[in-house]
């Protein structure tokens, strides 16, 4: 594979990549690294796969993996006590295991260096370039909301800067809600002679409720070690407007998930419904704009791919 096909390879399924000029250069090292961040808080959910397949893809091209347990940025982020965020930080790192993440991947705790001279030294001097606004702007779609913000959130973003420059990354990779993170260190590590990192954005996956975001915190989620109890249940309860394509998580699941792996969904229906059916991405999205697919057929295709698809992260959080 050339580096023109990796590339292309690299942008499937995301929403920007900054940029492929600089991609090119990184393609062209023996073995570049790449990371994500992840707070631990919680279950592992399918917001968070997003993220592992582009992993999971950049592996398979060669990256080196670093995935930082930010367990110092989920303190930051009123997540919980360092000891909590610990315990859930090992369940976390099972969780990617499980999504099929090889064993050269390194698993990082945040504090296992963020106490370190100079790291402290480069937040400090980061943090004379960064003015209050432009930090907290940054924050706007990773903290949580607060009508009285603490200093904790200006701090995140620069650790967030800082982690890039100690990880030795070539690539950042994070979904839309990083951006504005990510860019504040695309402008700021060059100022202390670190390198820039180019910055690949994967899209925010809806929440089964219809919110703009799945998160854990909303409980609008489908966990990827979820029974398949939970699993039924939890399709079957989501939002799924006839006829709608955009903000609908059950086409968004199909898009990011089912046709990335396979050519068609099959979807089972009774005889007196038409019975089982495949439909390719294309035809899936427009016998469900025009009233065609019945939003219970959409869910029961789901459903079923889904509970198939996670089988193995049961399977191995069962271990």
């Amino acid at each position: 594979m050339n580096i023109d096909e990796k590339i292309q390879k690299i942008e499937e399924g995301t929403l920007e990549v900054v940029n492929s000029e600089e991609l090119k250069d990184v393609l062209a090292k023996e073995q570049p690294i790449a990371y994500t961040g992840y707070e631990p808080s919680g279950k592992i959910h399918l917001g968070h796969a997003v993220t592992v397949q582009k992993l999971k893809t950049l592996q398979e091209l060669g990256f080196k993996i670093k995935i930082l347990l930010a367990d110092y940025h989920a303190f930051l982020n009123g997540k919980g006590s360092l000891e909590e965020i610990r315990e859930i930080a090992e369940y976390n790192m099972k969780c990617f295991k499980a999504l099929g993440l090889d064993d050269t991947t390194d698993f990082i705790l945040g504090s296992s260096y963020q106490l370190d001279s100079d790291y402290a030294d480069k937040v400090y001097q980061l943090a004379t370039m960064t003015t209050l606004k432009r930090a907290r702007r940054s924050m706007d779609q990773v903290s949580r909301h607060d009508e009285n913000p603490k200093v904790a959130s200006v701090i995140y973003p620069i650790m967030q800067t800082v982690d890039m420059a100690a990880l030795n990354v070539d690539v950042a990779l994070g979904g839309m809600e990083q951006r504005k993170i990510q860019m504040l260190a695309r402008e700021n590590l060059e100022k202390i002679g670190e390198n820039v990192p180019v910055c690949i954005h994967t899209p925010l996956l809806h929440g089964l409720d219809g919110d703009a975001k799945m998160s854990s915190s909303k409980g609008n989620f489908i966990a990827v070690d979820d029974s398949v109890k939970d699993i039924t249940k939890k399709i079957n309860k989501s939002y799924c407007p006839q006829g709608e394509i955009e903000g609908n998580p059950m086409i968004e699941i199909a898009e990011t998930f089912v046709y990335p792996n396979q050519e068609k969904l099959l979807i089972k229906r009774p005889e007196k419904f038409g019975g089982d059916i495949e439909l390719t991405h294309e035809e899936l999205l427009e016998d469900f704009a025009n009233g065609d697919l019945h939003p219970m057929d959409l869910k029961t295709g789901i459903k079923d791919f889904l509970i198939e698809y996670l089988a193995p992260v049961r399977e191995y959080m069962e271990e």
